[in-house]
């Protein structure tokens, strides 16, 4: 394999899990923003609730594009391995799991 492609998998072994984790933390951050949305609207006293109604479907929007977009990803993520495996000769069984530096995933470390 030539040095281009190996540094070209290199790359988009790092990036294609990023952009799938980047793209969760956004669904959490969104849904953390909704909750908090509600729970004002529940909370604050004479205000009607249909004054944040339209805010809560814009969230709601955006929820579920990022639900969209994370399909697409992983979807993408599976086209790439597959295009890996015919163009490039490897043999991707499973996909390095992206952790940042210094973060121990593993259950011993929980």
């Amino acid at each position: 394999m030539s040095d281009n492609i190996q540094f070209t998998v290199a790359r988009l072994r790092h990036q294609v899990p990023a952009a799938e984790l980047r793209i969760d933390d956004a669904l959490i951050a969104v849904s953390s923003l909704m909750t908090s949305v509600v729970t004002a609207r529940r909370d604050t006293p004479h205000v009607p609730a249909i004054r944040g109604h339209a805010t809560i479907q814009r969230l709601a929007k955006v929820q579920s594009a990022l639900v969209g977009a994370s399909g697409d990803v992983l979807r993408i993520h599976g086209d790439l391995v597959g295009i890996a495996h015919e163009t490039a000769g490897l043999d991707l069984h499973e996909c390095p799991e992206l952790a940042p530096a210094g973060l121990d995933r593993s259950p011993a470390a929980a």
